[in-house]
Order: structure tokens, then C-alpha cells, then sequence
């Protein structure tokens, strides 16, 4: 199949693109979007998380579960959504968190593809959403495609996982914690952040990771 998507990542998940779930997910969201429904990301915006983050210049993961679903805020990349839409409360809660972790503000806007474009790769584990409707695309294949991309991930060394929660913690299983760095706290939601990710210090924490690996930190 034809994905459009940055060619170094192309190349790697090539096998995924001809496998049976794989046609079947393409089907499906194809129908969507042609079905008169409100469908997010854009289209042009699916693939968004790897456009701006070739595999060969991955230093972070971050795992998300599902874009957001509401007008005007999903764009491809976890947590982050494009001005003038408000920044949401996990993100929020993120930026009190380098700011307390760093001692400096960060922006105050909630597009992280400054993040993306540094070798952060935001990645939610389904890629598209039905409009108003968490989890709709749930189910349909996107799990087994993004597995397939953190374990293309996994063949590399000295890469920073901050798994948030426990579904990106079961997510990065695979991956392994004596060739890598991996950063587990509770997801940084306002229900749960106040019991262990704020003060967490993984931002400090990676790009430790980063510079004594001989690669340069993440402007956060």
C-alpha cells in the first residue's frame, strides 16, 4: 500500500503496511472520513507524529491513548493541540512540571511540535477519533500498528521512554530498560497527577540521560 508517510519510517514499518489488519484499519478510516462524519485528526494530519520526527532522530517517547476529540485541537501528536484552542489539563499539568522540574516557565501555548521537531516522538496508540466520541476508533487495528512502531523503536539504543499511566506503561513492554532510559510515573491527568507525577523530575531526568549518551537535550 501507498502510506504517505516520512520515508524513513516507511522503509521500517514497510511489513506492517501489507498485512491483513493493516488493509482492513485503511478501510475503515477511509469510510469514515468519506461518511460525512467529523473525523480528527485532518488526514493530512494522521501520520503527523512521524513527519516531524524521523525514526533515525528519536531521543524521547512519549505514549498517549487517543487524540483528542473535540474541534480544533488534535494534530497528530500527544497531548498537544494548535493555538488558539486552550491548553488542556494534562498539558497543563505537564508544564507545572518542567517549570517546577527545570526552574523555568515553558511555553504557554499547546503546540508541542517544537517538542516533535527535537526527537520527541508523541505518539497516542490510535490515530484517529469519531467527533465528540473517546475510544471510537478503538479496536479497529491502530493498536497493532503502533505497537509495531514502538518495538521498531525498541531495535534502538539510548532512547528516553516516559510512559504516563498504565496503559503507556504496558505499551513499552518490550522495551529494554538496560539499553534505554525508562521513566514511569502516574499519568499527568488532574485526577491523577498529584499522586506522583508532579515531582517526578523526568524532564531533568532525560536530558541527563541524553547528554551523558552524547546527544543533545530536549529544549522542554
Amino acid at each position: 500500500m501507498n502510506v504517505k508517510i516520512e520515508e524513513s519510517w516507511k522503509s521500517a514499518l514497510a511489513p506492517e503496511f501489507d498485512k491483513d489488519y493493516f488493509v482492513r484499519l485503511t478501510d475503515f478510516v477511509r469510510a469514515e472520513y468519506l461518511s460525512g462524519k467529523q473525523i480528527y485528526p485532518a488526514p493530512a494530519n494522521i501520520f503527523n507524529a512521524f513527519n516531524l520526527c524521523p525514526l533515525d532522530r528519536v531521543k524521547v517517547v512519549m505514549i498517549g491513548q487517543d487524540p483528542y476529540h473535540e474541534p480544533g485541537q488534535a494534530h497528530g501528536l500527544c497531548f498537544s493541540v494548535l493555538p488558539p484552542t486552550p491548553v488542556p489539563p494534562s498539558l497543563v499539568n505537564i508544564y507545572k512540571e518542567i517549570e517546577n522540574d527545570l526552574g523555568r516557565p515553558s511555553v504557554t501555548h499547546g503546540d508541542l511540535t517544537h517538542w516533535a521537531e527535537q526527537g520527541v516522538l508523541m505518539l497516542n496508540a490510535t490515530l484517529t477519533v469519531r467527533a465528540h466520541a473517546a475510544a471510537s476508533h478503538v479496536g479497529r487495528g491502530w493498536e497493532q500498528f503502533t505497537d509495531a512502531v514502538i518495538r521498531t523503536v525498541a531495535t534502538r539504543e539510548n532512547v528516553v521512554y516516559m510512559l504516563w499511566g498504565s496503559y503507556a506503561q504496558r505499551k513499552a513492554e518490550f522495551v529494554d530498560a538496560q539499553k534505554n532510559l525508562i521513566l514511569k510515573s502516574v499519568h499527568p491527568s488532574p485526577l491523577s497527577a498529584h499522586r506522583g507525577f508532579f515531582g517526578n523530575h523526568h524532564f531533568s531526568r532525560a536530558n541527563e540521560y541524553l547528554a551523558a549518551h552524547g546527544r543533545a537535550p530536549i529544549e522542554w
